[in-house]
């Protein structure tokens, strides 16, 4: 974990302001007035909000715009406006932000607005000023003008869709074509029900309700998934990523999962996530990042702003102060009860990932434990550690053992990046452990055989494997032990 999350400080200390992202898509201001509620109205049955402060943000395409700027990226952003006062306000908010606009202002159509009324942290109403209607055909072919002639300097391309008449099928074949044809990367963020306009992007990001919409499976998060990597084929994609809020986010291919589970925040507003998240996986993109650690990056930017009240972009400071947060406290977290790491392995599992188990006494933990823990990991995707307890390692090593307690044992592993869970249980063996998590692989080290591993007919019965490893010859605890007191009595 620590040697992932250095990694991720890398990539967005130096990566991310070499980003240069290009966006497309529907352009929103969104404003927003907050005052106190103090008595209903006479004239209606509805609150009356007595208004003492009011503010513009850029939102829709522009907000994700704004999210590539805010964490360190350059971001070119092309979409429609009208040609009224709020086009004025929204190109005034860009450039002030560092983004470079060319909007086209199309008249006898509003530049899309978004009033919110709050009350403290609650929205009372919504008020929005749009038109969903497709512009004339002499815009769309000036958007696209702008899209190609800005596509070569772009490492990467997002299409914003709203729904508000920028990204028809026509505009959405034509860019995902160009930026194909020039080796550049396409992420959706989509809000259409049918996906097949997206057909050849790199991936399409829906949010949950957003799959289930063009899937027409909704319920158990497991169907919803396989209905999704049904996509990633049909349409051409080299992976389906999805946003699911506190579960998560959701890396599919036609093959496999890959699950980047959501750090618990309290949140106030889920405006903007969803362009946060894709704001960062652009950025990762753009720097070549592995699909798996973008999402995890996607998560910690979109848990920022929902801690926010409106739609406020995640800043690259923020980014970096939460992933020192996890390296601080990442490791304590991996020692689970066993209720919580069956549900942790249930969930591992559920996405795809394959599950190895080992277990020992690890009472002075040396290089040869290290190294049986690595070649653990080989044979899958997260590793399990079984610790016995101090009970359980004086009863099988004598009354003058363990030499380390049983926390602290605990402690030590789960501060190895090679490792994802440590359970400590009580028993002479780790059978009821093994019954509870069913792992996909059961690994011991070379002194045993197959005969003599607890818990592997169980782990064959529901289709895992047993693995043998051999051990590093001239390490072991009593060893230890025993030259310590032969130096201590010299």
């Amino acid at each position: 974990m620590r040697d992932e999350v250095h990694y991720l400080q890398e990539v967005v200390t130096r990566q991310w302001p070499q980003a240069k992202v290009l966006i497309l898509g529907d352009v929103i201001l969104d404003k927003y007035a907050s005052g106190r509620v103090e008595r209903i109205s006479p004239e209606a049955p509805v609150p009356v909000v007595r208004a003492n402060r009011s503010s513009e943000q850029p939102g829709g395409a522009a907000n994700v715009a704004m999210n590539v700027v805010t964490m360190g990226g350059k971001a070119t952003l092309l979409g429609f406006t009208g040609c009224d006062p709020d086009r004025e306000l929204l190109l005034q908010q860009l450039a002030a932000a560092g983004v470079d606009s060319a909007l086209i202002g199309v008249e006898g159509t509003p530049t899309t607005a978004k009033l919110r009324i709050l009350a403290g942290q609650h929205q009372i109403v919504r008020l929005d000023h749009e038109s969903t209607a497709e512009r004339p055909a002499s815009a769309y072919e000036a958007l696209l003008r702008r899209y190609e002639a800005a596509l070569p300097g772009a490492q990467v391309v997002i299409l914003s869709d709203y729904a508000k008449g920028v990204l028809t099928e026509s505009v959405c074949k034509r860019a995902i074509a160009l930026a194909r044809q020039a080796g550049v990367p396409v992420l959706v963020d989509p809000k259409v029900r049918d996906f097949s306009r997206y057909a050849g992007a790199t991936t399409i990001c829906p949010n949950r309700s957003e799959l289930a919409l063009a899937t027409g499976v909704q319920g158990e998060v497991e169907a919803e998934l396989n209905a999704g990597q049904r996509y990633v084929t049909e349409l051409g994609l080299s992976h389906l990523t999805v946003t699911m809020s506190e579960k998560g986010i959701y890396t599919l291919w036609p093959d496999r999962r890959h699950h980047a589970p959501a750090v618990a925040r309290q949140v106030f507003d889920v405006s903007g996530a969803g362009d946060t998240a894709i704001a960062a996986l652009a950025l990762c993109a753009a720097a070549g990042v592995p699909p798996e650690q973008a999402a995890v990056l996607a998560n910690v930017a979109a848990g920022i702003v929902v801690a926010k009240v409106g739609t406020v972009p995640a800043k690259q400071k923020e980014v970096l102060s939460e992933l020192r947060s996890r390296m601080a406290d990442s490791s304590s977290r991996k020692t689970m009860s066993l209720p919580e790491l069956a549900e942790q392995v249930a969930e591992w599992q559920a996405a795809g990932e394959k599950v190895v188990f080992t277990n020992g006494c690890f009472d002075l933990v040396h290089v040869g434990h290290v190294t049986l823990l690595e070649q653990c990991r080989e044979f899958g995707t997260r590793l399990v550690v079984g610790v016995n307890s101090d009970a359980s390692v004086s009863g099988l090593k004598g009354p003058s053992r363990p030499v380390i307690s049983e926390q602290q044992r605990a402690r030590l592993l789960s501060a190895l990046a090679v490792t994802d869970a440590v359970v400590i249980f009580g028993e002479p063996t780790p059978i009821e452990v093994i019954k509870a998590i069913r792992p996909d692989v059961l690994v011991k080290g070379g002194d045993y055989t197959e005969a003599t591993v607890v818990g592997a007919p169980e782990v064959r019965s529901w289709g895992g494997r047993v693995e043998l490893v051999p051990l590093v010859e001239g390490f072991s605890t009593s060893d230890i032990v025993r030259r310590i007191q032969a130096q201590a009595k010299a």
